[in-house]
């Protein structure tokens, strides 16, 4: 037979690294939500963020482009 497993950690269980600073949250407030933590991510990020919304329009009108003159 095979032992039980443990169940999975909590976050409270886990170690808490110093070094990475994350939103404090205590136990009777909801974890914040994707959208949330996107934007956070993006305005710390904001260069970055930047330029890869001009790589992405650049690339999307490049492929119409191509795609327009292929089928012409």
């Amino acid at each position: 037979m095979t032992q039980p497993s443990s169940p999975p950690p909590t976050p409270t269980d886990l170690p808490i690294d110093p070094s990475q600073p994350g939103p404090a949250i205590t136990p009777n407030e909801p974890a914040p939500s994707y959208v949330k933590l996107a934007m956070r991510n993006m305005v710390k990020k904001g260069g970055q963020s930047l330029v890869h919304f001009g790589l992405t329009v650049v690339g999307l009108l490049a492929l119409l482009v191509g795609l327009a003159y292929l089928t012409r």
